[in-house]
């Protein structure tokens, strides 16, 4: 099994190149969702391991859930769980490219919400929105264009071939989920 270089075009279609196939060229694009993947997933995986197991300086569910409870969440640590189960998952399925469309609803929905709770902080950090619109914009990206063929998706039967319609329908599921959320915040 050959791979040609990262940097090798081939503006060929990629469903009719056998994309994910052994001996096909990888397009630049492809290594280029890989990094925008890693970059969104591997962030979002960690601040969900913060929520569930107090990681990396996290809270865990007891501190997170306090929090959510005092921005106006019912049952708080339920939240707390819902909320790092979506980061953790969906970080890691944007990071491995497994059920992008899915892994990217998740994150869009989650972020939705993080924008709600920050609105009129202004836009910039540490009190703006600025980095939970961009990844809430960068997870919608990767659900609509797809993870690429370095990922498992590229493997698997049924999402091996990335169609705009499931990153349509996962975005407003996203958006959807958010919004019946945010109607159950005080």
């Amino acid at each position: 099994m050959s791979v040609l270089p990262v940097d090798t075009l081939d503006h060929s279609d990629s469903r009719a190149s056998g994309a994910g196939e052994p001996g096909t060229r990888l397009h630049a694009h492809d290594a280029g969702l890989l990094l925008l993947r890693l970059a969104l997933g591997l962030p979002m995986a960690s601040h969900g391991a913060q929520k569930l197991f107090g990681w990396f300086s996290g809270g865990g569910v007891d501190g997170t859930g306090q929090f959510f409870t005092s921005v106006g969440y019912p049952s708080g640590k339920a939240m707390a769980v819902v909320a790092g189960l979506s980061e953790l998952l969906g970080g890691l399925g944007l990071a491995l490219g497994l059920l992008t469309p899915l892994a990217g609803a998740a994150v869009v929905g989650i972020m939705v919400n993080a924008i709600a709770v920050k609105w009129g902080g202004g836009f910039f950090a540490p009190t703006g929105m600025e980095y939970e619109l961009t990844l809430a914009a960068g997870a919608a990206a990767l659900a609509l264009s797809g993870p690429g063929r370095l990922a498992l998706d590229a493997h698997l039967p049924g999402v091996r071939t990335h169609r705009a319609g499931y990153g349509v329908a996962a975005v407003a599921l996203g958006v959807l989920v958010a919004t019946i959320v945010l109607l159950l915040r005080a």
